[in-house]
């Protein structure tokens, strides 16, 4: 294996300005970096580790050997790249601004609100237009719990959960995403008005995923999960979580742009919560800039998750709100676009004053430096 290499953003800011004078802004995003470690490592051992400052990172890539060059180089000019916004039908969603994507889950078995929206389709709508209202910028309508040990579900079961839903939504003009890793649920689900593949298998659990994506042209959501076939849970062994997870989700996104799925159309998810134990996920969640040298926009899902209730005394599922919102905000502070999340309303408060805080015409940053 050659050596890779990794640029990963440590000193983050909320504006431009810094004591080191300069500094980028992150994947497009309202956050910036002025400081980086630059890591290389041979077989998942780490060889090397240096701290770097904006102003001196032009220097150090070019002393870098050639074999290292290129990596770094194409890192550093994604860490800085602008994202185009996601075109959902007539809606278009930015992602130079974070963005709330709602959770609407039609199943009985979801570890969080599992049989509340179950063959309720008038309780599951009102709840999906409170969404929208509230200020969610994307439904994510999902048929199958995928939490550990959840029972498979035929994907004509799946179909018959979710279809009638995302017709409902298309007619009332909203952006849908579906929640599925069956591209027989994808195809009628597009077919009914959906305009994002999110998967939860990164397109890995039918080989009839890459092509079928592929060809209905739609954004697709790659999430890392370690298992593949039914237990994505399964296979969590690391010998670094944030790098091993930075080089599984670039080979993931690499397959797909060569099944011929438009890299403007990728967003990456770290998978929190499969197959990581909590100190794996705290990694994750700490590391969570250094994705963005991936060159795509970054979508995180840790609402209501197992840590959350491993670091609050075991509260339940439905007794997570301070911790969901905690991570969600830690996700903005590190440039995420798109936080997947159950409470839409108090989670788009939360990034509203967040951006607030960032905003140059209501806070005078020369006083901050």
């Amino acid at each position: 294996m050659t050596k890779q290499l990794y640029i990963r953003p440590i000193a983050l800011a909320d504006n431009p300005q810094s004591e080191e004078g300069e500094a980028i802004r992150l994947g497009g995003s309202m956050v910036w970096a002025s400081r980086f470690a630059v890591i290389v490592r041979e077989n998942g051992k780490v060889l090397s580790r240096a701290r770097v400052s904006a102003a001196e990172m032009p220097g150090v890539l070019a002393a870098l050997p050639t074999e290292l060059g290129a990596q770094a180089e194409t890192q550093w000019t994604n860490l800085r790249k602008a994202h185009a916004p996601l075109q959902c039908g007539q809606r278009t969603i930015r992602l130079d601004q974070p963005q709330v994507m709602g959770i609407l889950n039609i199943t009985p078995d979801s570890f969080s609100d599992g049989g509340e929206f179950m063959d309720k389709p008038q309780v599951a709508l009102d709840h999906a237009s409170a969404m929208l209202e509230a200020g969610a910028a994307i439904i994510d309508v999902g048929g199958e719990s995928t939490r550990p040990g959840a029972a498979a579900v035929w994907e004509g079961d799946e179909i018959r959960r979710v279809v009638p839903m995302v017709e409902r939504l298309s007619a009332m003009g909203a952006a849908i995403s579906v929640d599925t890793r069956r591209p027989a649920v994808w195809e009628a689900s597009h077919a009914a008005g959906a305009h994002v593949f999110n998967d939860v298998s990164a397109l890995r659990y039918d080989p009839r995923s890459l092509d079928l994506a592929a060809s209905t042209g739609a954004p697709v959501v790659l999430m890392h999960a370690p298992g593949s076939g039914e237990d994505l849970h399964a296979n969590g062994d690391y010998a670094d979580v944030v790098l091993d997870v930075f080089d599984w989700l670039r080979e993931s996104r690499d397959k797909a742009v060569a099944a011929g799925i438009a890299a403007e159309k990728i967003l990456l998810d770290p998978g929190i919560g499969f197959g990581k134990t909590l100190a794996e996920n705290l990694a994750l969640m700490n590391a969570l800039p250094l994705y963005h040298g991936l060159g795509q926009p970054l979508l995180v899902g840790a609402s209501r998750k197992r840590m959350i209730g491993a670091l609050s005394n075991e509260a339940p599922a439905h007794d997570r709100l301070g911790g969901s919102l905690t991570l969600a905000l830690k996700a903005l502070d590190a440039g995420v676009q798109v936080v997947r999340v159950h409470d839409v309303r108090e989670t788009v408060q939360a990034a509203r004053v967040w951006r607030g805080l960032r905003d140059a015409a209501l806070t005078d940053f020369s006083q901050l430096v």
